[in-house]
């Protein structure tokens, strides 16, 4: 019985990490992991922007050819400010990268490769047995590749699985459109 579950949960999560999208997930945890583990570099950056940008409005209202000691001075700065942002733009880029390399890791193997080792570590096991004579002779191929005669496999187990959360996920769809859906308005015939 803890297989039977095992196998369902874990083809559900795929599902719905599927249906979420690994992209809108990356985003979401790569931010939040910068947020807690990286809150001096963002920090660094959100300050850098600020500044720069207020000097460099500051800049475009000095006129150069009046004032050119403040104008240069603060075209300085300006260069300075945007230098530094590109360096630490590149390091939270060198981060995101990294977290991608591991997230992208991870969920594989949180999803796939856990598939796959519960597959090849439960080859030979039967997940349930089917009553005799539900299937006729077609029951040896519920058991492939190695499960007993007369029993589903993982494999299959996880195809069914599947299957099933993709069919309800159809169905879900489909209602939602029809409650959504605006009905038509019946509209009234002028008499001639």
């Amino acid at each position: 019985m803890a297989l039977l579950v095992t196998i369902f949960l874990l083809v559900l999560v795929s599902q719905i990490i599927s249906w979420t999208g690994s992209a809108v997930l990356q985003g979401f945890f790569c931010s939040l992991y910068l947020r807690l583990f990286h809150s001096k570099l963002i920090a660094r950056q959100h300050e850098l922007k600020t500044t720069t940008w207020s000097t460099k409005a500051q800049l475009m209202a000095t006129s150069a050819q009046d004032h050119f000691a403040k104008w240069a001075k603060l075209k300085r700065s300006v260069d300075k400010g945007f230098q530094d942002l590109e360096t630490t733009n590149s390091e939270i880029a060198s981060v995101k990268t990294q977290f991608s390399i591991k997230f992208n890791s991870a969920l594989w193997f949180m999803t796939t490769g856990l598939q796959f080792f519960i597959g090849w570590w439960y080859r030979k096991s039967a997940v349930f047995y089917l009553p005799q004579g539900w299937f006729g002779p077609l029951t040896w191929w519920l058991g492939l590749p190695w499960a007993p005669t007369g029993s589903i496999s993982c494999g299959v187990w996880q195809m069914a699985c599947r299957r099933i959360i993709v069919v309800m996920e159809r169905t879900v769809k489909d209602l939602w459109v029809s409650v959504e859906a605006p009905q038509p308005v019946p509209t009234k015939e002028k008499a001639d």
